[in-house]
């Protein structure tokens, strides 16, 4: 139960997070450290945004809310996968390689992977 709970509890953080893109986009890329795009930029950043958030947030909910460690797993590859770009930028694009955010991204997607573990341990596959 306590893993159902706690995949819930990140699930609604990262939905929080990409209704905060639609709600006010301005604040949620300055929460990330980056501007707020114009033109054309701006779609393709508030659209990327929002829908990776929903769709995070999403997974970690209905996994957590029908013990569906599936889900629960497509959110944590959504993070690592994330951590994984953001290294990425910093080796071959010259970004600076951003510490908090990475370790943010790694640990809640472990905390995905954990929480799938113990839910796909007590009932059988999906």
């Amino acid at each position: 139960m306590a893993f159902r709970i706690l995949a819930g509890l990140l699930g609604a953080l990262f939905l929080f997070q990409g209704l905060g893109w639609i709600i006010d986009a301005k604040s949620a890329a300055e929460g990330l450290g980056m501007p707020l795009l114009d033109g054309l930029a701006r779609s393709t950043q508030v659209g990327d945004l929002t829908g990776f958030f929903l769709c995070l947030g999403g997974f970690g909910l209905w996994g957590a809310y029908r013990q569906a460690p599936t889900w629960l797993r497509a959110a944590g590859l959504l993070l690592l996968g994330a951590a994984f770009g953001r290294s990425l930028a910093a080796l071959v694009s010259g970004a600076p390689f951003a510490t908090e955010f990475v370790a943010i991204e790694v640990v809640a997607g472990g905390l995905f992977f954990l929480a799938a573990s113990r839910i796909g341990a007590s009932r059988p596959p999906d």
